[in-house]
């Protein structure tokens, strides 16, 4: 039973630091390799001063929705993980995790959503006159699709996972 408890909690933390990274880090779209686009800013790499230049990106609404899914996404697993450890502290023999599960569940959801808004539209999150074809996805974005499985996954063990002492 420890380790499975371990596990969990191992699973959970792992997923929260790959949503913040993915939120907060910049690569979700990268134009050349000296120039990045992520959900707050655009970058370019001065060869000069060995320094990233980065200005606000434009503003549109479907930006604005990837944003805001990501930050409840991270908001929803760490209120999840608090949730969890006070549950573990607090309920009675036999209690199961069902609101934790729950949380993760729908920060599990929230990840999906904003990865499908910026896939299907990232031509007007972009709102780049440049050809879409000469960019890629970057670590970040990818880092978010893979926090949608570990997080549906970790939900599920917490709405099956029973305290037991």
């Amino acid at each position: 039973m420890v380790f499975l408890l371990i596990s969990i909690t191992v699973l959970h933390l792992v997923a929260l630091a790959m949503l913040l990274i993915a939120t907060l880090e910049k690569s979700w779209w990268v134009w050349a390799d000296s120039e990045i686009t992520d959900l707050w800013y655009n970058c370019f790499h001065d060869n000069a001063s060995s320094t990233w230049l980065c200005a606000a990106t434009n503003e549109s609404d479907w930006l604005q929705s990837v944003q805001a899914l990501m930050i409840l996404s991270v908001v929803f697993s760490a209120i999840s993980f608090l949730v969890f450890l006070g549950q573990l502290l607090t309920m009675s023999k036999g209690g199961l995790f069902y609101f934790t599960g729950l949380c993760q569940a729908f920060a599990g959801l929230t990840v999906f959503t904003a990865c499908l808004i910026f896939t299907f539209h990232r031509k007007e999150i972009l709102s780049d006159s440049r050809d879409l074809s000469k960019g890629r996805f970057g670590y970040c974005f990818l880092l978010a699709w893979l926090c949608v499985p570990l997080l549906l996954i970790s939900a599920v063990l917490y709405v099956h996972l029973r305290k037991k002492q």
